[in-house]
C-alpha cells in the first residue's frame, strides 16, 4: 500500500505489522463511513505515542542541556511537544497527505488542522514504538527534535523574549517584572510576578521560582494581547 511504503521509506524501517501504520493514519470519520470499529482508529495509538514521545523528548533535553533546571527543561519540552510543533513535523513528513479521513472531515479542512496533525503524529510514534521498540525510535525522534530546534521553534516557550520582541515592534518599551508575593513553606515556595510597561500592569504569573513566575507572567500578557488583537 502506498501509505505504508512511503512511511517505511521515510524512517528506513519495515513494519512487521503494517496494519499498525494503517491504524495510525485512520481518522474516526474514515472508520465510521466504512462501518469499521472505532477502536481501530488512530486514537489508542495516539494515547501510547503521547506518553512515549514525552519520555523520549525529556531524555533528549536532559542530556542536551545538562545545566538547565527542571523548570527550564519543562518549558523546553512543552515547546517541542506542543500542538503547533508536532503539526509542523507532521507536515514535514507529509503526514497531511497520507491521513485517511472521512468525507465530512476532509470537507471541513481536517487535513490542514494542527490539532489533528499533531494527534496523527503521536499515533505514528505509538505505532512505531509498538512495532519496533522505544529504543529503536529514539534516533528518529531526536533527529526530529533537532530539526525543530534548528527552526527556532523551541524558542516559542521563552515568553519573555517573545513579549519583548512583540512590544518593541511599536518602538522602544521598557518592560519590568516585579515580585509581588512569595508564599508557601520553604521547600515549596510559590512566587507571583507582575509585568508592567507604559506605566501599567498588564499581566501576572506564578511559579516555583521567580524565573518561572516571570515566564508565566509574560505568557499571560501575550495571551491578553492576542485577545485584544482578536477583538479589534
Amino acid at each position: 500500500m502506498e501509505l505504508i511504503d512511503q512511511i517505511e521509506s521515510l524512517i528506513n524501517y519495515r513494519f512487521k505489522e503494517p496494519k499498525l501504520l494503517q491504524q495510525a493514519f485512520s481518522h474516526t470519520s474514515y472508520m465510521n463511513e466504512r462501518g469499521l470499529k472505532h477502536l481501530d482508529s488512530y486514537e489508542r495509538l495516539e494515547f501510547l505515542g503521547d506518553a512515549a514521545l514525552e519520555w523520549m523528548v525529556s531524555n533528549y533535553l536532559y542530556r542536551k542541556y545538562p545545566n538547565y533546571t527542571e523548570g527550564e527543561l519543562t518549558r523546553l519540552r512543552a515547546g517541542l511537544v506542543r500542538e503547533h510543533s508536532l503539526a509542523y513535523l507532521a507536515r514535514l513528513c507529509h503526514f497531511d497527505d497520507l491521513m485517511l479521513l472521512g468525507k465530512g472531515e476532509e470537507a471541513s479542512g481536517g487535513r490542514n488542522r494542527d490539532s489533528l496533525l499533531s494527534d496523527i503524529y503521536e499515533a505514528f510514534i505509538g505505532a512505531y514504538v509498538t512495532d519496533a521498540s522505544l529504543e529503536a525510535v529514539i534516533p528518529f525522534v531526536e533527529q526530529q527534535m533537532d530539526t525543530l530546534s534548528e527552526q527556532n521553534d523551541i524558542r516559542i516557550m521563552d515568553y519573555k523574549t517573545i513579549l519583548q520582541e512583540k512590544l518593541q515592534q511599536k518602538g522602544s518599551i521598557k518592560i519590568t517584572y516585579e515580585l509581588i508575593k512569595e508564599e508557601g513553606p520553604p521547600h515549596k515556595r510559590i512566587f507571583t510576578v507582575e509585568v508592567s510597561y507604559n506605566n501599567q500592569t498588564h499581566g501576572s504569573g506564578q511559579g516555583a521560582s521567580k524565573k518561572e513566575a516571570e515566564q508565566q507572567a509574560a505568557k499571560h500578557t501575550l495571551d491578553l494581547l492576542q485577545q485584544e488583537e482578536g477583538g479589534q
